[in-house]
């Protein structure tokens, strides 16, 4: 059971993300967190060094606790074709809402701070996604497809409609033929 320290740390995590969802990377300050948290700046920096720290703990927690890992449901012999459906659902829900997401933040973030979080994390999304694909060809759920192919239109196309959702409205016709694409590459149908 995590600490009062941990249950802090978390509950600044939690608020920052608005923050940096509605202001991007650099418009964040510390001052604008202290103000959202409730907390002094003493108190802000004895979890956090500044913003790029707390950006890349929110990063971190949103990969562990991805709805995009799939690798659970592989153990428990779910079918390819339901953990895809449920993934590419979830997509199109999170592309449907800019205001939510951090694209914008993401960009701005890997223009200006010095680290590898984001390779790391883009290496876990192609780990994760290409496991899946694989599973579906071998259970002969998905075509015998080229998995490092699939795998980029999936994250590409995903994250390029993020951030070009901040910028123009999409419509869901948008957003559906992307998914529908990517069901008719691995399985030949739509849902």
């Amino acid at each position: 059971m995590p600490g009062k320290r941990e249950k802090t740390r978390e509950s600044i995590i939690d608020a920052s993300y608005v923050l940096f969802a509605k202001k991007g990377f650099k418009q964040v300050t510390m001052k604008d967190v202290c103000e959202v948290t409730g907390m002094s700046r003493g108190g802000l920096y004895s979890h956090f060094s500044g913003t790029d720290k707390l950006f890349e703990a929110l990063l971190e927690r949103i990969a562990e606790n991805s709805a995009m890992d799939f690798h659970a449901e592989i153990e428990e012999d779910f079918s390819a074709k339901e953990i895809l459906f449920r993934a590419l659902d979830l997509m199109e829900e999170e592309m449907e809402h800019p205001e939510d997401s951090l694209s914008v933040a993401i960009y701005e973030y890997a223009e200006t701070v010095d680290s590898d979080v984001m390779e790391r994390l883009n290496r876990n999304a192609e780990r994760k996604w290409k496991e899946l694909v694989l599973y579906g060809i071998e259970r002969g759920e998905f075509r015998d497809v080229d998995a490092d192919e699939i795998v980029n239109v999936i994250l590409y196309s995903y994250q390029g409609v993020r951030m070009w959702s901040r910028i123009t409205p999409m419509k869901s016709k948008t957003i559906c033929s992307i998914t529908n694409h990517i069901k008719k590459h691995l399985i030949g149908e739509n849902r």
